[in-house]
């Protein structure tokens, strides 16, 4: 048992004068057999020197930073699931989780309600990951920080390394949700799109109306005043054109199930402002379709068929043809004026 393990006596004394001053946040890096505390004076640097099975002698360091931490000699278990049963709520106890060196408590920080631009600066020394950067970019707080913009540069240098292509999606998703990218920078992720066209989720996502626009088409004349002549008129300008190309890319290559499921959440959504809406017959009758096809679309329509399959890329994309070819020809319809 981890309890049981007696810290070698020179790592006790270096913990005890470590922990009898302010300690902000820990890391333990276990191949180095190094822990690393954030103080307001900087970083300090403790070599470990494991006593028997390394594992149970790391587990012994982490149950006396989770005693110190809060207060109570159980450890980082106990009180992580105390904590997580509390609700989230007190900022004192997220402070607390961040000294206890476990990747697993500076994770549950990241995702917390209560967190803030300080809070997420030291969760970020505790663990600089792609999945916390995602995370702790969701708060708006973290946002409009100081944090903020080093977690969307992270994440942008980092994209290129990313290998899974649902975890890529959502990190472009995250860095344009956050509105912190310059121009370049985002004009650069919108061109990669074309190669790796689950990217163009997060512009479909949080910037419909603000993309890199296509040629514009003519509206038909006399048109009335409606949601559906509204929405026509959005998808035949410049941007609008621009959304429905991304779209049908996107819809053509999907790479995972949890790219489909949104993509079709994103499209119902967009067209969603004529459903249920009188007037529709004053369109064109293919586009009046198309938009009345796209209003309705939501991810459960992807579930006959995704929930009897575990394929992804290629063989996916043909079990959903079914589905998926007759949605790319009404985006294409939208991309041809009357």
């Amino acid at each position: 048992m981890a309890a049981s393990v007696e810290l070698a006596p020179e790592d006790a004394l270096r913990l005890h004068v470590l922990l009898a001053g302010e300690v902000l946040a820990v890391r333990i890096d276990e191949g180095q057999r190094l822990l690393w505390a954030l103080t307001p004076k900087g970083e300090a640097r403790i070599p470990l020197h494991p006593i028997g099975r390394s594992d149970a002698y790391f587990m012994r360091v982490r149950e006396v930073l989770g005693g110190h931490a809060l207060g109570s000699p159980g450890g980082y278990p106990v009180h992580l699931r105390r904590w997580t049963r509390m609700g989230q709520s007190s900022s004192k106890n997220l402070e607390a989780l961040l000294k206890l060196g476990e990747p697993e408590a500076v994770a549950a920080v990241a995702h917390a309600p209560g967190l803030t631009d300080e809070l997420a600066r030291r969760a970020w020394w505790a663990w600089p990951s792609a999945e916390i950067a995602r995370s702790m970019l969701g708060c708006q707080t973290v946002r409009t920080g100081e944090t903020g913009p080093v977690l969307a540069s992270f994440l942008v240098e980092h994209l290129p390394f990313e290998e899974d292509p649902v975890a890529a999606m959502n990190t472009v998703r995250s860095v344009l949700a956050a509105g912190l990218l310059d121009e370049p920078t985002r004009l650069g992720l919108w061109q990669k799109a074309r190669r790796k066209p689950a990217y163009y989720l997060g512009f479909l996502e949080s910037q419909a109306d603000d993309l890199p626009p296509e040629a514009p088409l003519p509206l038909p004349a006399d048109l009335p005043d409606n949601a559906w002549s509204r929405m026509l008129a959005r998808c035949f300008s410049g941007t609008g054109q621009a959304y429905l190309k991304a779209a049908e890319q996107a819809l053509d290559k999907p790479p995972a199930h949890e790219t489909v499921y949104l993509l079709l959440n994103l499209l119902g959504r967009h067209f969603s402002s004529v459903r249920g809406e009188p007037g529709r017959d004053a369109l064109p009758e293919r586009h009046a379709e198309a938009l009345s096809v796209l209003a309705q679309l939501r991810a459960e329509d992807a579930e006959p068929i995704l929930t009897r399959t575990t394929a992804v890329g290629p063989l996916m994309r043909r079990k959903l043809e079914p589905l998926l070819d007759p949605l790319v020809a009404q985006v294409r319809s939208l991309r041809v004026a009357p």
